[in-house]
């Protein structure tokens, strides 16, 4: 790959040496006017048709342009390296920074999945006063206007039927931009003798419409939670009218077919929400903020129509069934991985990772245009959501070095970053655990700030505190689980403390699942509803066994456990047990009285057939009966056509009289003394 490196017209230094460690060892093209006075370099470069990697985002516009009229194929990158690191006070000691920026920018991404949704401009206008109807008329040239009033108020008649206005209240809505259906009480048409003011005919509750769009001129309580974020639902108040404006030129322009990311990869088979009809992990369903995600039989159910992307599902997705994929986890703890590791080997120290959204983009902008920038060991790292961040990228993150990380969000918290709080917090119990000192500072927190200058301060009173064991190198890969466990081991390793175990709070996502083995009968119903295997039974024997590292503390086995006797634990064991299973119960088979297969658990063969006798109950007053319960299952058959015993036979019946029977009796005892 080729990389050119320019100074912006000397407005920032560089430090070739440095810089070079980001590319691969090789000496960057250096340049002062690369746009302008030296563009002829970046064509020449083109002409020899390598990957190329500019740094420079300002003039990226310009340069893709000269790509595509030379034909070029190969992978184009950009990279900020000016506002990231040049254009800072201590620009001077930014070059290990430009190097790891320069190399994490080589790291491709996947492409994002799309979700294809279509709009035929059926649309649904519920108002309350005339305002509804002027939107309406506004929006009839381009869209198939029906419009809702709610009856509240008096609203004059159209003078012409330009399109349908019926009265009723909108009580439920579902779906997305162009597939919603909206439920409706008190439907009624307008009579079409209406004079002064619109009168109703006969009125109809549960009426469902079913349309495209909606635009909500009604002032009242929104039909969906968050719905900022439900893509083909506009809202306005009807006393604004700017914001009604608005919201009639978005709806223009909801016609036709659109792509949206397909944010989350949902895996059903991993999904530990329910088993049996039993209801176990629940995370991703408290915290969905737009409600996309519904409980279905055994897993839930993500719609990637109304999903806003936000992430907080796959931050707290304990299996990982749902994962981000803006880029996907691996993906972008390669980037993370290679941003810390280029760093540490360009000469730096104590790197401080500042993760932002493109929000915290335009800060990080502004600071460096009209402050002084970001200190040189602080790395930025963009995402597409803070929100989406799961413990796996926290503590990778400090696993390859990162002596403190910063998450840079807005000073009014967003939708569903409850998720993330969580595992900042997750994050300093195991850092505590391990016996990193935070010396007063946590190492891992969020800035909440909607300023620069505040962003900037608080950058500089992060304390320049190191890790106290070097970094690791292992490679993330795998599912998000397996890279959670990566990263904590490699945690452990650095920290010599590969036998302890780390006390975590609730909903941390691995744990014990502890069974009271007094209680325990080794019924297995907790194996059956296990969605990873951590509780297992053994085909063999009465054994059952816990694997600690598959345990994501859902409850599932809590919950099933006829005897209550499984209590959740949540605590991270670092020792290598905790990857093997361990026996937690075991007891002595029975042996099958005809043929000697062993069969079920000899402790309570004998406690059923020993209460039964001793209760004395009538199916089993018979010995052979009784000795059924002490056979196997296929010698229970061939016992049972042995003998003859039928399965539904019961002790006799009482005899019954009725007032026949005893009618009849009388008349026979009179012809008896009759005859006497």
């Amino acid at each position: 790959m080729t990389t050119f490196v320019c100074s912006c017209e000397d407005t920032m230094p560089l430090d070739g040496r440095a810089i070079a460690r980001g590319c691969g060892g090789k000496e960057p093209r250096m340049a002062e006017q690369l746009c302008q006075a030296q563009l002829d370099r970046f064509q020449a470069a083109l002409a020899e048709g390598r990957p190329l990697t500019v740094a420079c985002t300002a003039q990226a516009p310009l340069f893709r342009q000269e790509a595509e009229e030379a034909g070029f194929g190969q992978a184009l990158n950009f990279v900020n390296i000016r506002e990231a690191a040049g254009w800072s006070e201590e620009a001077k000691a930014a070059g290990p920074k430009m190097a790891a920026l320069l190399a994490a920018a080589a790291v491709e991404m996947p492409a994002v999945p799309l979700v294809p949704l279509a709009s035929e401009g059926v649309t649904l206008v519920l108002g309350r006063d005339a305002t509804a109807l002027e939107a309406a008329r506004k929006l009839t040239e381009t869209l198939d206007i029906t419009v809702l009033l709610t009856g509240a108020g008096a609203v004059e008649p159209l003078r012409a039927a330009e399109f349908p206005v019926a009265r009723g209240r909108a009580r439920a809505a579902t779906g997305w931009l162009g597939n919603f259906e909206v439920t409706v009480d008190g439907y009624a048409m307008p009579r079409p003798s209406s004079r002064a003011a619109y009168e109703w005919g006969p009125r109809k509750d549960g009426a469902v419409s079913r349309c495209d769009v909606i635009l909500d001129l009604t002032g009242g309580a929104p039909l969906f939670p968050t719905h900022e974020l439900r893509q083909g639902y506009l809202r306005a108040d009807p006393a604004d009218e700017a914001a009604v404006e608005r919201a009639v030129a978005a709806a223009r322009e909801l016609v036709g077919s659109f792509d949206k990311p397909r944010f989350v990869t949902f895996d059903a088979s991993l999904c530990a929400h329910s088993r049996n009809r039993r209801t176990g992990c629940t995370r991703c369903l408290d915290l969905c903020p737009t409600g996309a995600i519904t409980p279905g039989k055994d897993s839930v159910q993500i719609s990637a129509e109304i999903c806003a992307g936000c992430g907080a599902c796959a931050a707290v997705c304990p299996t990982g069934a749902a994962s981000y994929a803006l880029p996907p986890a691996q993906a972008l703890l390669k980037r993370l991985r290679t941003l810390l590791l280029t760093y540490r080997e360009a000469g730096g120290e104590t790197p401080l990772v500042l993760v932002h959204d493109e929000t915290g983009e335009a800060m990080i902008e502004a600071l460096a245009r009209h402050g002084e920038g970001l200190p040189a060991r602080v790395l930025p790292l963009r995402v597409n959501e803070i929100s989406q961040l799961d413990l796996g990228f926290l503590l990778s993150a400090f696993a390859w070095g990162a002596a403190q990380l910063r998450l840079l969000m807005k000073a009014k918290r967003a939708h569903g970053t409850e998720g993330v709080f969580r595992n900042l917090d997750y994050a300093q119990h195991v850092l505590a655990g391990l016996g990193v000192p935070d010396h007063g500072a946590p190492r891992a927190a969020a800035i909440e700030t909607d300023d620069p200058f505040t962003l900037g301060e608080a950058l500089r009173a992060v304390p320049r505190r190191g890790l106290p064991f070097p970094p690791s190198t292992h490679l993330a890969m795998g599912a998000p689980r397996e890279m959670l466990r990566q990263a904590a081991r490699a945690l452990a390793d650095g920290a010599g403390r590969r036998g302890g175990e780390i006390a975590m709070p609730a909903l941390a996502p691995f744990g014990e699942a502890r069974v009271e083995v007094s209680g325990c009968t080794l019924c297995v119903a907790c194996t059956s509803v296990c969605p990873t295997g951590a509780l297992s039974a053994n085909p063999e024997k009465p054994q059952l066994s816990f694997l600690e590292d598959a345990c994501v503390q859902c409850g599932l086995c809590a919950a099933t456990c006829p005897e209550k006797v499984i209590t959740l634990v949540p605590r991270l064991n670092l020792a290598p047990e905790a990857a093997q299973p361990r026996v937690v119960k075991e007891e002595e088979p029975f042996c099958c009285e005809r043929c000697a297969k062993p069969f079920g658990v000899k402790s309570q063969i004998e406690r059923v057939t020993q209460k039964l006798q001793a209760q004395g109950h009538w199916m089993f007053a018979d010995p052979a009966r009784l000795r059924v319960l002490r056979l196997c299952e296929d010698c229970r058959v061939f016992e049972a056509t042995e003998r003859a015993m039928d399965p539904y036979a019961g002790p006799p019946r009482p005899i019954t009289k009725t007032t026949e029977d005893y009618l009849r009796e009388a008349e026979r005892a009179k012809r008896a003394a009759e005859e006497g």
